[in-house]
């Protein structure tokens, strides 16, 4: 019969054993296989069981992600409406500034306008004390001539002052002398009235202009303060404004990086479903390979029952045929087969299941706390790093026989591939990241040693180099690959 390859995922199961007659068929084999079937149902229940809660934590996750957008939503009409106000308010004390610009400039010409006035007071102050030093004099005078009028009789000394006259010309130049006199006490009059009116009225002016003046300027100083005050409740608004805003922008900023971590949780659950997708299809079909084994091997073991049957007939005929001929009396051998026990692969050593993946050296160990050299967080680095010294050590290896579960870009990680092992009946997963090129497709069988990739720097990566991680039971389950390399 045609031989299956049973390489493909747990490596090479001893099938066979050698006897003189032909193949012996090892019945524990079927049992190994039916083992590695029921595992391998196992672990296609626990997988069942894992996409059901990834897309319970899907749906959970993208509810938080509508709430975070409808957050987003509030948050950003407030700081629309608080933008707004703010305007508002900023326009408000821009005019306030301009009236208490008016009101100083105001205050500025009241202020001038009343030193102009005090100047003025002064000034008048100083005709003032020459109009009553001149009204003194005049008032001194005025009384001497009513005295020396009142003593000589009044009006009657001018005649006789007239009538005094020796010649007509001396008359008339008497009576000339007294119209003089008399006239002159006159102006006097006349002009000391009219001081005084103008005192009066001066003082009235100026004293009436300085007091409207400086109602006027502690109206317009009223008025300033009044300004003032709606300033400064304008500015402590504008400040409460811009709290409101920051406090508004800081959280829009929390809410923006809750969104894009939620957006990054949910990538990473759709990238572990399509993970766990691909390894269910690796584990249905390492199963069919298996039960093909099953198959293959149990009709192997009736064709050697068959063959065995078949030995042992002809054996008790021959036997039958000498016992009934008594004359040869010779015996013959036994024409049975011996069997010999098979004896299947031994597998590694202690956990050195896999072969390196690359004969380049480490670079970065496995470090659950290991400081990111992107991100500068403390970030678990779930596997191994291998630099490049040549060209040699940039082809990446399959680490051991299985099916390719994933190939193509997943997240931080590049150009990866991840691949399925079912090995002694227990699933591993092996990653290999930020390859330059990928040399396999999803679903695709390969062997250990086969080139699978070519080292690069694709994804979240300072420089040429492999990511290596090895998990056992399956994708999200980090151990520390140099524990499982030969």
């Amino acid at each position: 019969m045609k031989k299956v390859a049973s390489s493909i995922l747990i490596g090479v199961l001893t099938l066979m054993t050698v006897s003189t007659s032909g193949l012996h068929v090892s019945a524990e084999s079927i049992g190994d296989l039916e083992k590695k079937i029921n595992d391998l149902e196992k672990e296609q229940s626990g997988l069942s069981e894992e996409k059901s809660n990834l897309e319970g934590n899907k749906k959970d996750t993208e509810n938080k992600i509508s709430k975070n957008k409808s957050e987003q939503s509030s948050v950003e009409q407030e700081i629309n409406s608080i933008d707004e106000e703010l305007s508002t308010t900023q326009n408000d004390i821009n005019q306030k500034e301009n009236e208490i610009t008016e009101t100083n400039n105001e205050i500025e010409t009241l202020t001038n306008k009343i030193n102009e006035l005090t100047e003025r007071i002064a000034v008048l102050k100083e005709e003032i004390e020459i109009l009553e030093d001149r009204i003194e004099k005049r008032d001194a005078l005025l009384k001497q001539r009513l005295r020396t009028i009142q003593q000589n009789g009044g009006d009657m000394k001018y005649m006789e002052v007239i009538f005094g006259a020796s010649s007509f010309g001396d008359f008339i130049s008497r009576t000339s002398a007294v119209n003089t006199i008399m006239d002159s006490d006159k102006t006097i009059m006349e002009a000391q009235a009219a001081d005084k009116k103008v005192l009066q009225e001066n003082k009235k002016e100026v004293e009436a202009s300085k007091e409207e003046v400086e109602v006027k300027k502690v109206a317009v100083e009223d008025q300033k303060k009044s300004l003032e005050n709606q300033k400064q409740e304008l500015v402590a608004l504008e400040g409460q404004l811009k709290d409101q805003m920051k406090e508004k922008e800081t959280l829009m900023a929390q809410l923006e990086e809750e969104h894009q971590d939620l957006e990054e949780y949910k990538m990473s659950i759709e990238d572990e479903q399509k993970v766990l997708n691909d390894q269910e299809k690796a584990i249905k079909l390492a199963k069919q390979q298996y039960e093909q084994e099953k198959g293959n091997l149990e009709q192997l073991a009736k064709e050697e029952a068959a063959r065995q049957k078949a030995a042992e007939e002809k054996a008790a005929k021959e036997r039958a045929s000498q016992s009934s001929s008594g004359s040869s009396g010779g015996s013959s051998s036994s024409g049975g087969s011996e069997t010999v026990a098979s004896t299947p692969t031994p597998a590694p050593s202690g956990n050195a299941i896999f072969i390196r993946p690359t004969s380049g050296p480490v670079t970065s160990s496995y470090n659950p706390n290991r400081m990111h050299p992107v991100h500068n967080v403390v970030r678990p680095h779930n596997g191994t790093d291998f630099g490049q010294r040549s060209s040699a050590d940039a082809r990446i290896l399959a680490a051991a026989d299985g099916v390719v579960s994933t190939a193509g870009t997943l997240g931080g990680f590049g150009n990866t591939v991840m691949i399925t092992h079912v090995i002694n009946g227990k699933t591993y997963t092996t990653l290999y990241a930020h390859l330059s090129s990928i040399a396999v497709s999803s679903g695709q069988t390969v062997s250990q040693g086969q080139q699978i990739g070519v080292m690069g720097t694709t994804g979240t990566s300072t420089g040429v180099h492999l990511h290596f991680e090895v998990h056992p039971g399956g994708y999200k389950n980090p151990a520390n690959p140099m524990n499982y390399l030969n």
